[in-house]
């Protein structure tokens, strides 16, 4: 097949596109190169793709670009680009991700259309449900966002679920829980912690440190995103994907420092203003439909991540 990446310089997009190399298949991606995080990180993203034979770049906004240098030649989209970050969604920021969360999403939606494309495969995020105790999360569970961020990811969800409804538009829509793993974003957690515990800074960590989330390692999201492309009974559904495990961050940080043989230094926030208290995916649904099943373990995961970090340590304090 040939598939359109967006965000393919990214965290996920770039495993994304060496897994969908590796199995046979041919990607044009698309990226933007925003200032969220520095560049450099996103060029070391793309090292093992540049260059490779069936995958081709194009940096520019999705906004900017004409459908038919898009989507021409086509099969599926899997689009993973996106404005990430619940704490700086508030405010004027929220102008960014209007822009890179919802107008990016309606216009693939309105050239696959225009274009027959085949299949739509939205990266959609746990943060649409908001913060609720009605704990595992369903995909039939009531979605409330409590924060700006979480409302562009659900809005763009259910574009797509409209242009299915409406079209017919082959669209399947995956709510990603917090993914974690080599290459994570310098912003998130898990990446924050590590260095912190290899450097010897402090970990900034908001609130008690007992709120839990289900996390992901980002080989299981890839697993999962693949088999949406290519899974024909996925066509106009919406499917949680998690880990397999609920834990407390504060379990995560004891990890991290069995890990790295590391003690923590703790400097505790008040909680931010978006954050959910708990996360916990059912993955019944994709698991019957989609296959899925996580086979990467926290622990494992959390050792894999911690690598990277040591082996790139060099390049994560020059960006």
């Amino acid at each position: 097949m040939n598939i359109l990446v967006t965000g393919a310089a990214g965290f996920i997009g770039s495993r994304l596109s060496e897994s969908l190399l590796e199995l046979g298949h041919r990607v044009r991606g698309i990226d933007s190169f925003t200032d969220y995080y520095p560049r450099p990180l996103k060029e070391a993203n793309l090292g093992g793709l540049r260059g490779s034979e069936g995958f081709e770049l194009i940096e520019a906004d999705i906004m900017a670009v004409a459908p038919a240098e898009l989507l021409e030649g086509i099969d599926a989209v899997v689009h993973l680009a996106a404005q990430a970050g619940v704490r700086r969604s508030w405010g004027a920021n929220f102008a960014v991700y209007t822009h890179n969360n919802i107008l990016t999403t309606q216009r693939l939606l309105e050239a696959g259309k225009e274009m027959g494309l085949g299949r739509l495969v939205y990266a959609g995020s746990s943060s649409v449900y908001g913060d609720t105790q009605d704990l595992p999360m369903r995909e039939t569970s009531a979605c409330w966002p409590v924060s700006p961020y979480g409302v562009t990811k659900l809005a763009a969800e259910h574009l797509c679920g409209l242009y299915h409804k409406n079209f017919g538009m082959d669209t399947a829509s995956l709510r990603y829980f917090t993914v974690y793993g080599p290459r994570q974003r310098p912003d998130m957690a898990f990446h924050r912690f590590i260095r912190a515990l290899l450097e010897g800074g402090s970990i900034r960590l908001f609130g008690d440190g007992e709120q839990s989330r289900d996390f992901t390692f980002v080989d299981d999201i890839v697993a999962a995103t693949i088999s949406a492309v290519t899974t024909p009974e996925a066509k106009g559904q919406v499917f949680n994907v998690g880990g397999g495990s609920r834990v407390s961050v504060n379990q995560v940080i004891a990890m991290l420092e069995e890990i790295t043989g590391n003690s923590a230094k703790v400097e505790r926030l008040e909680v931010a203003k978006g954050d959910v208290r708990d996360t916990e995916a059912d993955c019944s649904k994709a698991r019957d439909i989609l296959g899925y099943a996580p086979q990467v373990s926290l622990a494992q995961g959390l050792a894999a991540e911690t690598q990277w970090v040591r082996d790139n340590l060099k390049l994560l304090r020059e960006a």
